[in-house]
């Protein structure tokens, strides 16, 4: 198996069950299953790039050369406002950086909900 494949469960005519409306548009006949995490199960080891942006700046190449350790770059966003998180370059949630023992976190204050 390459590591693209996917092992999927095989689908149920009832999942496959919709009806279409005088209007031509369509929905689902039946109830709609109730998922859990174990439906996901196959897809927990799936790996995936997580990204907190506090920021961002703009600059000239030249003066992206001349920055040197210990230099202030000044970012987009103000103290205290939410920070971005992204999946996958895909934006998912804002959230407050926090202080964890000796380690900087996260707190997700808001989650992104996207049409797909």
């Amino acid at each position: 198996m390459g590591d693209t494949d996917l092992n999927l469960p095989p689908l149920s005519p009832a999942d496959l069950a919709f009806d279409q409306g005088d209007d031509g548009s369509v929905a689902r006949s039946g109830p709609v299953p109730v998922k859990t995490a174990e439906d996901l199960e196959q897809v927990f080891d799936v790996p995936v790039t997580v990204s907190a942006v506090l920021g961002s700046s703009r600059l000239a190449v030249g003066d992206l050369l001349r920055i040197a350790p210990g230099a202030v770059l000044e970012l987009d966003r103000r103290v205290g406002e939410a920070i971005d998180i992204f999946v996958n370059e895909r934006l998912v949630a804002r959230g407050e950086v926090v202080v964890v023992e000796d380690r900087l976190g996260v707190t997700m204050t808001e989650i992104i909900k996207t049409d797909r």
